[in-house]
């Protein structure tokens, strides 16, 4: 009897990790920045996943490879590794930002596959909690009625992703020259909340996870999260942009994307093994400890999700001078 469940054991492992014509040998996921922060989480938490689930075979191993905001890693995958089957490479919004921005050069978003998303970290808009500003559309017709009369803080750089997903905002409620949006950066999401409070700004644009602290303690007034629908947990009471009449989406996504040249039996197992981690119940606790709202796709419509996202800011990025 004791052999005949060790044999069913085996086959039902095998059968996890087999339905296959690919299986990676040695699966490998590259966190294109040193340990710590989003692609490294990423990496680990998701390889964990699948080997807890025996979606892979053995461990994945995760491989730090930092540099140019990711443009080392990905000029590794193009031009050396474009066709290995047992690979897959953290990504996020800051990829894609940097894609469209021109900051990988001679790389292009189309020298890979895109595999899929595991769960997004959603912008917001907030305002003082004293503020007499209650929803996005009266931040923008503020803007709309004198641009310099208001000025908008963020964490990233000018032409990062916090300062993007204020001019998509702004695009997507009718003003045509985002130029004349007023974004002043600061070095963190702290310091910009700090100026905020100190009243040098009017508002600030940040993510979710970031601002909670701050929501938390009654400091600020969210008035906008830019998700496709309500968050969950302490977020569920603000409402979305797009509710507001807005209908804009600003996901930091956190995903995978794997080798351009990789065959269809590989693609076909890793969107499937990134599928199954991210409907699994193990998932679904790491995305609620580490702050991850839901942001499922794979394949094709990750593909699209992605090209649509590298175009928009594309675009923006000409409206504010950043690239030609």
């Amino acid at each position: 009897m004791k052999k005949l469940i060790g044999l069913a054991a085996a086959f039902t492992l095998a059968s996890s990790i087999s339905g296959f014509a690919f299986e990676p040998t040695n699966p490998e996921c590259i966190a294109p920045a040193n340990p710590g922060g989003g692609w490294d989480f990423t990496c680990r938490q998701v390889g964990k996943t699948m080997q807890d689930l025996d979606l892979v075979p053995g461990t994945v191993q995760v491989t730090n490879l930092a540099g140019g905001g990711g443009g080392v890693a990905y000029a590794e995958v193009a031009n050396k590794r474009a066709d290995d089957n047992n690979l897959i490479v953290a990504a996020s919004s800051a990829t894609a930002t940097r894609l469209a921005q021109g900051a990988y050069p001679g790389n292009t978003m189309d020298e890979m596959r895109w595999l899929g998303a595991v769960g997004a970290d959603y912008g917001i808009v907030a305002v003082a909690a004293d503020s007499e500003i209650n929803t996005l559309p009266e931040l923008m017709d503020k803007i709309k009625a004198d641009a310099t009369s208001v000025s908008i803080a963020g964490g990233s750089a000018v032409g990062g992703w916090d300062h993007l997903k204020v001019l998509l905002a702004a695009k997507k409620s009718g003003i045509d020259d985002v130029r004349t949006i007023k974004y002043v950066a600061f070095d963190g999401g702290g310091e910009a909340v700090t100026q905020l409070l100190a009243g040098s700004v009017q508002a600030f644009t940040g993510d979710a996870s970031e601002a909670k602290g701050f929501v938390d303690s009654g400091d600020i007034k969210v008035i906008a999260v830019l998700a496709p629908e309500r968050l969950e947990g302490d977020f569920s009471s603000f409402p979305t942009a797009k509710e507001q009449g807005i209908d804009v989406i600003g996901a930091n996504w956190r995903g995978f994307y794997g080798p351009g040249k990789m065959s269809e039996e590989a693609y076909d197992f890793w969107t499937d093994a990134i599928a199954k981690t991210y409907a699994s119940d193990e998932w679904k606790e790491a995305m609620a400890q580490n702050g991850l709202a839901p942001l499922d796709m794979t394949g094709d419509e990750f593909q699209a999700f992605v090209a649509d996202s590298v175009a928009n800011i594309t675009d923006l990025s000409k409206q504010i001078g950043l690239i030609q």
